[in-house]
């Protein structure tokens, strides 16, 4: 039910262009996933997110196990029929969730003990448990249940962490049964090269369907992440899907595909619609300041999305200052149709091997 296919090589980087077949569609990679954390993209309805473009979006373990439940949603028939999606979907495992949560949370080897964010709750998240709730939600991409180490870190904690997660890689593989979903391992080490080294050899050798690399966009300098890349990416299998995790940033985006990343994941462009801003082709803009008030062109003049199409900065900058929630709608599918419209533009420059001139057009406009 899953294979992952190279159609293309870049002739001066370690980009490449690929598909990965699922049981719910064919992804062509380098690709976006839009999040949808909660069985939704913020904002949007399925329909919007599949005109913006997107062939996957990702839904988080955590806090679909704590609400709705994992029980509810697999009465309802699994994720897809739950959310109306029909196109492939990809399951955090909730570790990073579960890091974040800070003194709420308490790890041990067996798994990891937390208090709810919601109301304070105890519950407890093992390796099995995480894959038993992503067997529940039928996701096509279950990602194992790992340990992430901040960005400043000591060394020993870092590798602590990084062996816990080999371990619970280990546990996760054997629990695992769905054979209609594919489950991915995830790379951890910090900003450790050779502990990323280990850690990648390790995570590749169990053969699993991908490779995720984590615990990177935590806090460090981008060149620090791109430094990571180039010392993780050599060690992972080239004919599996390599997936850098929470990074989505239109920068961070190119300069991963050159890297040789085949998907990424962030809920940057969401978040920052909500707070009245859109990329655009010439930068990010913040249309919720008065210098729009009377800018009667679109979001972005390069822009051919239905937003762009239909409505201006000054009637967005209204509806946010208006509070009025479509402005949240119509700049989440502009940021997203950007991203996938971006992520096209790579493919692209990959067949054209033009690649490095756009990451010079990107990063002069967002790095």
């Amino acid at each position: 039910m899953f294979e992952y296919r190279i159609l293309e090589e870049s002739q001066s980087t370690d980009g490449r262009i690929g598909v990965l077949r699922t049981p719910h569609g064919d992804i062509e990679t380098p690709c976006f996933m839009a999040v949808g954390t909660q069985g939704t993209v913020k904002a949007l309805t399925t329909d919007m997110v599949k005109k913006a473009g997107s062939q996957i979006i990702l839904g988080n373990t955590y806090h679909l196990y704590l609400r709705p439940g994992a029980d509810i949603v697999k009465e309802a028939g699994g994720l897809h029929k739950f959310m109306n999606w029909d196109k492939p979907i990809l399951t955090d495992s909730g570790g990073f969730q579960v890091f974040s949560l800070g003194d709420l949370r308490h790890i041990t080897e067996e798994g990891v003990t937390f208090s709810s964010h919601l109301d304070g709750s105890k519950h407890m998240i093992s390796p099995e448990k995480s894959m038993q709730i992503q067997q529940d939600l039928g996701s096509d991409i279950a990602m194992a249940f790992d340990v992430c180490s901040a960005a400043d870190s000591d060394e020993k904690t870092i590798a602590e962490a990084m062996h816990m997660t080999h371990r619970w890689l280990e546990r996760c593989k054997a629990y695992h049964t769905r054979e209609d979903q594919a489950l991915f391992g995830i790379v951890q080490g910090g900003m450790n090269a050779e502990l990323r080294k280990e850690s990648a050899q390790f995570v590749d050798s169990l053969d699993l369907p991908g490779n995720a690399i984590g615990g990177l966009s935590v806090g460090e300098p981008k060149p620090v992440m791109y430094d990571m890349l180039e010392k993780t990416v050599p060690y992972l299998s080239k004919n599996k899907p390599r997936y850098l995790m929470g990074v989505g940033t239109p920068d961070c985006l190119v300069e991963g595909v050159m890297r040789g990343v085949d998907m990424f994941d962030c809920v940057i462009q969401t978040r920052i619609a909500r707070n009245g801003t859109a990329y655009t082709s010439q930068g990010k803009i913040t249309v919720r300041n008065a210098e729009y008030k009377r800018d009667f062109t679109p979001l972005d003049p390069e822009c051919d999305c239905e937003v762009c199409r239909n409505y201006t900065r000054a009637y967005i900058r209204h509806l946010i200052n208006a509070n009025e929630m479509l402005a949240a709608t119509l700049l989440s599918f502009h940021n997203i149709y950007y991203t996938n419209h971006l992520m096209a533009r790579i493919k692209t420059a990959l067949r054209e091997d033009t690649l490095q001139a756009l990451r010079d057009e990107i990063d002069a406009l967002y790095a």
